[in-house]
């Protein structure tokens, strides 16, 4: 048999499962081969025969693996798998692809200025000489090693991706370097981001000391940036390329102050973390190009739902216009600013706007815009000038008296050749209106715009930078060829391992988060399994339950707690439940769901098990008496609750609807009830519902019933609802338009908090509480609170008249809060999460 086995082993081969040309890239995939230790692969061709690639580059997927190989110049090439058995590379076993046809990147525009060619490759797609390369994966983003030229010439080591960065900050090290990022590398991954957000390219002054010829690019389908952006200050030849970037903190990617010949191509930007403001909750903003960053290009990059795509230029102005071109991007659903242009020269042609919904180009201050060979679909508004047009028109009145989009800032001008609209009508040529107008119109590509012809706000003239003799060449493609291109090639290698659909009868037209598809992003981890000649990644992951943490009244079932558990973790199990609970795991699909009903109060521990690290996960379980206090929430103390269900968590508050008064509690921040806005809970009793929102007479729907708000009475202030439910769940949301919800209460007979007389009344919210805990007390005066653990131990206390206690610095569990008032003593259960 075990010859009969070596025989067969000898005269079969790796089985490719699938090839991939792309830009200045290849790729092959395989099945495992049986006893092979690991794989070499090579290839041939743009002059090279049997070239071994890095054996970081091959990696493990579990059912296959995939080798890329990357700086390619264009041409045809063939790669081949070769299995290592023993140590040993058998050349019997070996299989070869076919021909292999790469294309090239296109490499055009205002960063090629003067030259240069930004990052660490060559025109042709291939490394510059001496170029050094290092990769990261989140397991050796701090423990990469290498070395940076200091002042003197000596190569310094350096460790860890940020310090190797920093060192080359001090802008004595030229050298071209390639950083090629393997996976998912989250933000809890890199030690010393800027500010927990940026990844920083950072130089020491403007001019001789910059940040200079670096790419940062992706491997594969699947490198992702999550939790962070890049920022890039004094820096210059810059690349970046092939990376999903999501959840970032400020700017995906935030060029601010002296950047120059800036390449930012073929990545996918998703949503960032909400912001503090109305329209920061798809992010702050994707890219920002300001305070001298210039001779910058911004192409075949994938922009999915973004809020606000770009910002140019800086808000109180630049010293000269910045130069960017921007093309062949794909604006897929987004809202706005594609781009929006402060004091720039712009080159905007062949992006495909897809279903852009508030507007797509902005022209403001002592900007020059020539907009050629785009398509737009269904997109509103394709292009303004700020103060004029289409920004000021009133559709009702048929005046010119808006407001307008650019916050009362000067008008640039726009020249516009050959776009086509599908669907997206709301434009005036001066053609039609020769002063409100949104773009002069060219009859061809080289027209000089007179210089009679000026924004009607600001009299700023076009420059005809597009005309001058030094501009850059560039052979645009057709509208509808510029499209497919961008549906083609924009983003990540071969459109990215994450796959989306849009609706377009409901997309088109929707500015709000997409919470389908945040949810997808959110929900989202890489199949990488390992890396060649690096240890396993072995990446646990263990979801977060919204009712993790219940109270539940004696004798009552809790509802299904239900985890789960994903990457390397094989298991899951459950530690210190309450008496009465029991956790059964369930390893095909991959949950592990606590049940039953509790007799004791106490906090229990989700672990996972497997290969690598173990993530874990605590809950709480608190047993309350059958008769059921009121269960209040004030939105100042933000969206979690342990009763109510939040959605969205964040993004949706706001403190700009006014402050209301309610049972002595002053409310300043509310939660706006739009479309994306629900709220469900569950009641074991009949109960009453109060809500508080800014005004009577607006609505609310509660179980699909539209309710309407009545007066408070002084001194209280705002509309009051108020609904008697049957036990069973429930759901509040948006009625006839979006309204402010400053606070809700249910509330159970006569025995719930506020009309309980038998003791002093108080609240304390949000319940389960992170780090501040807040305390209403009902006109009572307070003479002292109180923290215990379980075990009856005081662990705080604080003296009279408090509103607020910071909890932050306790243990995970239950404590018992005691309040002592003028009318008496009351204690209440909290939990610590």
């Amino acid at each position: 048999m075990t010859l009969l086995f070596a025989s067969v082993n000898i005269w079969s081969q790796v089985t490719i499962t699938e090839t991939t040309a792309w830009l200045e890239s290849a790729s092959v995939k395989w099945t495992p081969f049986a006893g092979a230790d690991s794989y070499n692969v090579y290839y041939t061709g743009g002059g090279q025969t049997d070239k071994k690639i890095d054996t970081q580059l091959i990696r493990s997927y579990g059912t296959y693996f995939r080798a890329d190989v990357l700086g390619l110049a264009a041409g045809s090439y063939t790669l081949k798998i070769v299995p290592v058995i023993s140590g040993t590379e058998s050349i019997a076993n070996a299989a070869i692809t076919g021909l292999l046809t790469v294309k090239s990147h296109n490499r055009e525009g205002f960063a090629f200025a003067n030259g240069i060619i930004p990052g660490a490759y060559n025109m042709d797609g291939t490394p510059k000489t001496g170029a050094k390369i290092i990769y990261i994966t989140g397991a050796t983003a701090n423990t990469v090693a290498g070395t940076v030229l200091d002042n003197n010439g000596t190569a310094v080591p350096a460790t860890g991706l940020v310090n190797i960065l920093s060192a080359r900050g001090a802008g004595y090290d030229k050298t071209p370097l390639i950083i090629r990022l393997i996976g998912t590398l989250r933000d809890n991954e890199v030690t010393g981001l800027n500010a927990g957000n940026f990844l920083d390219f950072r130089g020491s002054n403007a001019t001789t000391r910059k940040t200079e010829n670096i790419t940062f690019e992706g491997v594969g389908e699947d490198a992702f940036v999550y939790g962070y952006g890049f920022g890039l200050k004094r820096s210059g030849g810059i690349e970046i390329r092939n990376v999903g970037i999501t959840m970032f903190g400020d700017d995906a990617i935030g060029m601010d102050g002296d950047n120059s010949n800036i390449w930012v191509h073929n990545n996918d930007f998703f949503y960032g973390k909400p912001g503090s403001d109305a329209d920061q909750v798809k992010g702050d903003g994707t890219i920002d190009m300001k305070a001298n960053s210039s001779d910058i290009t911004i192409s075949y990059n994938h922009f999915w739902d973004s809020g606000k795509a770009m910002g140019c230029g800086g808000a109180t102005g630049e010293t000269s216009n910045l130069k960017i071109t921007f093309h062949h991007n794909w604006f897929d659903h987004i809202d706005s600013r594609a781009p929006r242009l402060h004091y720039i020269t712009a080159h905007v042609y062949n992006n495909y706007y897809d279903g852009v919904s508030v507007y797509s180009i902005g022209n403001t201050t002592e900007t020059s815009a020539f907009i050629e060979g785009n398509y737009f679909r269904n997109s509103d508004r394709p292009m303004m000038i700020s103060g004029q047009g289409t920004d000021k028109y009133d559709t009702a009145t048929g005046s010119y008296s808006l407001k307008g989009t650019f916050s009362g800032q000067a008008g640039g001008m726009t020249k516009a050749y050959n776009n086509k609209f599908d669907n997206s009508d709301k434009l005036v040529y001066h053609t039609a209106n020769p002063t409100q107008f949104d773009a002069y119109l060219a009859n061809t590509r080289n027209e000089i715009v007179p210089p009679t012809v000026v924004s009607f706000n600001g009299a700023w003239p076009y420059n005809n930078f597009d005309t001058d003799p030094t501009m850059y060449i560039s052979n645009p493609d057709s509208p509808d060829d510029a499209k497919a291109n961008a549906i083609a090639y924009a983003g990540r290698i071969n459109k990215g391992d994450f796959k989306w659909t849009f609706d377009n009868s409901v997309d088109d037209n929707d500015h709000e988060v997409n919470l389908p598809l945040k949810a997808a992003i959110l929900a989202y981890q890489s199949a990488l399994v390992s890396v060649q000649g690096e240890a396993s990644l072995s990446a646990h992951t263990l979801s977060t339950p919204a009712n993790k943490n219940q109270s539940v009244p004696t004798a009552t079932a809790i509802n299904a707690i239900v985890f789960s558990f994903g990457g390397d973790a094989i298991n899951a199990a459950a530690t210190d439940l309450p008496a009465g609970l029991t956790a059964t795991a369930d390893t095909t699909a991959k949950t592990l769901t606590i049940t039953g009903t509790p007799t004791a109060t106490g906090t229990y521990t989700i672990t996972t098990v497997g290969n690598g690290t173990a993530i874990t996960q605590s809950g709480a379980i608190t047993l309350t008496s059958s008769s059921l206090s009121d269960e209040i929430h004030n939105f100042d103390s933000g969206t979690a609750n342990s009763f109510y269900n939040i959605t969205p968590l964040t993004g949706s508050l706001s403190t700009s609807k006014g402050t209301v008064i309610y049972k002595s509690l002053i409310i300043k921040q509310c939660i706006k009830t739009g479309s994306g806005t629900v709220i469900t809970y569950t009641t074991t009793q009949p109960s009453t519902l109060t809500l508080l929102v800014a005004t009577a007479g607006s609505t609310i729907k509660v179980d699909n019933v539209l309710y309407t708000a009545v007066a408070a009475v002084a001194p209280e202030t705002g509309g009051v609802i108020t609904v008697s439910l049957l036990a069973g769940s429930h759901t509040i949301a948006k009625g006839s338009a979006e309204n402010a919800l400053f606070y809700m209460k249910t509330s159970y007979g006569t025995l719930g908090i506020e009309e309980n007389n038998q003791a002093p009344k108080f609240t304390l919210y949000p319940n389960p509480v992170t780090n501040t805990i807040f305390l209403s007390s009902f006109n009572q005066k307070i003479e002292k609170v109180e923290i215990y653990n379980m075990t009856g131990t005081l662990v705080k206390s604080i003296g009279k008249e408090v509103e607020a206690i910071d909890v932050s610095n306790l243990s995970l569990g239950i404590y018992l809060v005691k309040v002592t008032t003028d009318q008496g003593t009351s204690t209440q259960r909290i939990i610590k999460q």
